[in-house]
């Protein structure tokens, strides 16, 4: 037990350090208005093809689908998507690195066909925090997001003396790609706070968030260390920041640390204009990316339109309909649905590609595609 005490005080005051180290280590703002001249507005969507339940099965050997990604990302080319945030994990870097890196690629291929490029996310904190390798479960009927797993799960969370672990798999798959104008951003850590509550609550630890701060800081350490030509970001989600003085240590370190900064919003329009208004005073380009939940007022109409107008980016929760089931409202885990939804949560088209409603595709095109 004073072993772990131990390691866990050093990993803490290697944070302290770090975050001193490191507050200037973002581009100069000037660097990150270069990229925006280049990336003037991403738009798109949160993407797995309707065939995967997670990051495992999307991206696993046995799972990997590109016919399936091929034809999704092909509709998204259709309603004017120019970009897709992905999720990866870290237990696929430690099961086969080099055929890891070689279906990135792959997909990689199948986003450029479509003229779509791509915003890699390394770590996730959201829903099951006791991920596998191998065949994932079945969807549990009528549940949202019911296999989704935590990168990297709580075992390794728990041990910050082990972190050190990680550091091959987010430095190999940035080092990669790090100069491949076909990725938009490097997303380092996905909602690194978050407690899942109620879907695992239960099973997550009570340090859990400064667990997730150390290896927060620690990642965009190992990926400042590769230097990307893509920025680097995590998108802080809670609130809407407006007091400077009021900011959680968690996204004090986010904000501090992003080339670009992104955020989510799963807000009605008003909501969305705060959040946006009180990000400027970063002075640097901004990306909202996650937001469009239809039962609670986050609607393609109005707020795709307001983002594009603010030249903010935008990326919406789902695509297409399938193994995540987020057509399924969050509340799925504490309330029993036995068929669709009369309004569907997330996602845009049905697996056949039909779309949920065709005059919500028609306003999209014609903010996206201008028709």
């Amino acid at each position: 037990m004073r072993i772990h005490f131990t390691l866990l005080a050093g990993a803490l005051a290697l944070l302290t350090v770090s975050l001193t180290a490191t507050a200037q280590s973002p581009w100069p703002v000037a660097k990150a208005d270069a990229w925006q001249a280049k990336h003037p507005w991403l738009v798109g969507c949160n993407f797995t093809p309707s065939t995967a339940i997670n990051q495992l099965e999307m991206w696993q050997a046995d799972s990997f689908d590109p016919a399936t990604i091929d034809r999704e990302l092909g509709w998204a080319q259709q309603i004017g998507f120019n970009s897709v945030r992905v999720f990866l994990h870290n237990l696929l870097w430690e099961q086969d690195s080099r055929g890891f890196l070689k279906r990135m690629d792959q997909f990689l291929d199948l986003a450029h066909k479509h003229h779509i490029g791509v915003t890699f996310v390394l770590f996730d904190s959201c829903w099951d925090p006791f991920p596998k390798l191998g065949k994932q479960r079945d969807p549990k009927p009528f549940v949202h997001n019911s296999g989704w797993v935590q990168s990297p799960g709580s075992e390794m969370l728990q041990h910050p003396e082990r972190f050190a672990e990680l550091k091959p798999y987010v430095q190999g798959v940035i080092r990669h790609s790090k100069n491949d104008p076909r990725i938009d951003m490097w997303d380092v850590f996905n909602e690194p706070d978050n407690n899942n509550d109620p879907a695992y609550i239960k099973l997550e630890k009570a340090n859990k968030k400064d667990m997730a701060m150390i290896l927060l800081q620690m990642t965009f350490e190992w990926a400042r260390e590769v230097n990307p030509s893509q920025p680097l970001t995590s998108g802080v989600w809670m609130g809407n920041w407006a007091d400077p003085a009021k900011l959680s240590s968690m996204e004090i370190v986010q904000l501090q640390n992003s080339d670009v900064i992104t955020f989510h919003n799963y807000g009605k329009l008003d909501d969305l204009k705060q959040c946006v208004e009180n990000l400027r005073r970063y002075h640097r380009p901004i990306v909202c990316t996650e937001y469009m939940a239809r039962p609670v007022g986050s609607t393609f109409d109005p707020n795709l339109k307001y983002l594009h107008d603010q030249k903010v980016g935008a990326y919406n929760w789902g695509f297409v309909s399938g193994k995540t089931q987020t057509i399924y409202p969050w509340d799925s885990w504490k309330k029993q649905y036995t068929s669709e939804p009369p309004l569907w949560f997330h996602d845009i088209f049905r697996a056949d590609g039909t779309p949920y409603k065709q005059s919500e595709v028609d306003f999209i095109k014609s903010v996206t595609l201008g028709q």
